[in-house]
């Protein structure tokens, strides 16, 4: 009901996995489609991604992001992310999702939820924020086993894999020297997007690509190949032509120049155009770039136009590309951020539509 919306391009995303596919030949593919997957829509791209590309599992943070997914058809492996609260046990059983234990009380919650069920094992090679110590995991296993429960992975996750690959070599071989003193051998993963592109952990059995599938590069300065899946689209619902030192939305920050064309573009900081971008931000039009003008509101902008536009004209609100003004990682240096943040900042009510050719 408004005339915004998202566009995304489905022929990149297929584009990206297969470039991904290819930098690790031997692995299989963990499709990470967290937090909406990134902004784009999980539901819709798991079941691109697994009708279309034969991807066979995919991972999220949280319980509820695993029972969307189930909710909305997917029934292949879902792999939980965050570790297992013991008191949401239940919910990862009945919703048939694969959670990642690391810790005893975690376990234990599960195995009496869903006797015999699949589970994984995080590791913590360095990053400090999840996973069992490399020294705890051969006693971790064998009392996870003990409980009757079906170890399906063991892994770990990078901390600065996009910046430091010294140090990402070395948390891969403390990885794997904690699993070499298991008595048996495990399905194993650590890649991530940037550890993938990078060609680090790449020979193990899964890679786990995220942000690198939408086509936005770990080195946000280059795009190595990728295609940018997502555009922001809108029409203006009011363009104006205001006198000279009229003001222009709260706090009337912004006075007109003589005579200037002021268009209303029907979206703001609650479908995630930052209001940090109020008086620094650009939208693309015809005629070139349109600044905001003054204060970007809850759910409307208003922009400066070098020329008259009719309610027709499309506003590209975010381009396909690393432009340094209105590409999710050129605004995203702007305001000293990454692209993850403004990804999944995109707000649930804007409408995304999805093409795969033309």
């Amino acid at each position: 009901m408004r005339p915004t919306w998202l566009e995304i391009d489905l022929a990149a995303l297929g584009h990206n996995l297969r470039l991904l596919a290819g930098r690790a030949p031997g692995a299989r593919i963990i499709a990470v489609v967290k937090a909406n997957a990134y902004g784009h829509g999980a539901v819709p791209l798991a079941k691109f991604l697994r009708e279309r590309q034969g991807v066979g599992m995919f991972a999220v943070a949280t319980g509820d992001e695993g029972a969307e997914l189930r909710r909305g058809g997917l029934d292949e492996p879902v792999l939980l992310l965050g570790a297992l609260h013991p008191q949401d046990a239940g919910d990862a059983a009945r919703f048939g999702l694969t959670p990642t234990l690391v810790t005893p009380e975690a376990a234990r919650a599960f195995a009496a939820a869903r006797p015999g069920g699949g589970v994984q094992i995080k590791v913590d090679s360095g990053m400090g924020r999840v996973g069992v110590a490399p020294a705890s995991l051969a006693p971790f296993v064998a009392e996870v086993e003990a409980l009757g429960l079906n170890i399906e992975g063991i892994y770990t996750h990078f901390a600065v894999a996009d910046e430091n690959a010294g140090e990402t070599r070395r948390q891969l071989e403390i990885f794997l020297e904690a699993v070499r003193a298991l008595p048996r051998r495990y399905p194993l993963h650590a890649a991530n997007s940037a550890a993938i592109l990078a060609g680090i952990g790449t020979n193990l059995d899964f890679v786990r690509p995220g942000i690198a599938l939408y086509g936005l590069p770990p080195d946000m300065h280059n795009l190595q190949g990728l295609e940018p899946v997502l555009s922001w689209k809108a029409r203006p619902t009011l363009v104006k032509r205001l006198p000279e030192g009229h003001g222009v939305g709260y706090g009337l920050t912004y006075r007109a120049r003589e005579d200037e064309w002021i268009a209303t573009l029907p979206f703001g900081y609650a479908d995630g155009f930052s209001r940090a971008l109020s008086g620094s931000g650009w939208v693309r039009w015809r005629r070139g770039y349109a600044p905001v003008a003054g204060r970007v509101s809850m759910d409307q902008v208003t922009v400066s136009l070098n020329g008259p536009a009719d309610l027709n004209e499309v506003f590209e609100v975010v381009t396909p590309d690393l432009d340094a003004k209105t590409s999710l990682t050129g605004r995203a240096r702007s305001l000293n951020t990454i692209h993850y943040e403004l990804a999944t900042a995109l707000g649930a009510r804007l409408p995304r539509r999805y093409r795969e050719e033309g």
